[in-house]
């Protein structure tokens, strides 16, 4: 099954901008990165706040201290600011019944918990497994580490989205890591908790595979998160 009308974009800040602008790219948190590449896109207004659903899904890394991005949007990105260097070409990836990828996910893994007489809330799934095994009162000889936690609770949360990304894999398939947490500094209440996965499965539905290969995977694609990064292997 083939995707078409899409663009994979890798997005870099031009070597010849000024030192300040550098700084300035390079410090960018979740919520600056998103508003930086909205300015690349056509976009009206309500689609560049972040509690909209997002218009292009990316995720960030960072290269000598400067940003990196993976852009996979419907537009192709404009440099208007002629801050970046843009590399984009036509995505149309050929998915069939069978095929084994290698990906890369960076991920916002939560769990809804409901509490009587109120509306079920989203709680990130490392916190969520905290709690519920009540670690702050377990003896510190007993107490898994964060790591470990991060990797059970990453593992379960990817494993009950398999049938609806259409993929099979085993346990063994996967590398879970990179937990990190960030809030925004102004205030606002946006918090935001990661996970990074790594590993390989085997497409069982192409269709359904190419849904969330277009559409991302889990919460929080405003922020960077939810974009697969794949390859045959």
């Amino acid at each position: 099954m083939n995707a078409a009308g899409h663009w994979f974009s890798r997005i870099t800040p031009k070597p010849e901008i000024g030192y300040k602008q550098m700084v300035g790219l390079g410090d960018l948190d979740p919520y600056g990165q998103h508003q930086t590449l909205c300015r690349l896109f056509d976009l009206p207004p309500k689609e560049t706040r972040t509690g909209q659903p997002a218009p292009f899904l990316f995720r960030a890394e960072q290269q000598d201290g400067l940003p990196v991005f993976y852009v996979l949007s419907e537009q192709r990105p404009q440099n208007r600011q002629d801050l970046w260097r843009i590399e984009a070409k036509a995505y149309a990836p050929d998915i069939r019944a069978g095929d084994r990828l290698a990906f890369k996910l960076r991920g916002n893994p939560t769990v809804t918990r409901h509490t009587a007489g109120e509306r079920g809330r989203r709680h990130d799934v490392v916190m969520d497994a905290k709690q519920r095994m009540g670690w702050k009162n377990l003896p510190e000889a007993s107490r898994p580490s964060l790591a470990h936690l991060a990797y059970e609770a990453g593992i379960c949360w990817l494993r009950d989205r398999r049938e609806r990304l259409g993929v099979q894999f085993g346990d063994a398939d996967l590398r879970v890591d990179g937990y990190r947490t960030w809030q925004q500094r102004n205030g606002k209440g946006i918090a935001l908790s990661t996970l990074d996965f790594e590993g390989h499965f085997r497409i069982i539905d192409p269709t359904r595979f190419l849904n969330a290969l277009l559409g991302g995977i889990g919460p929080a694609k405003a922020f960077g998160c939810g974009l697969l990064l794949v390859r045959r292997v």
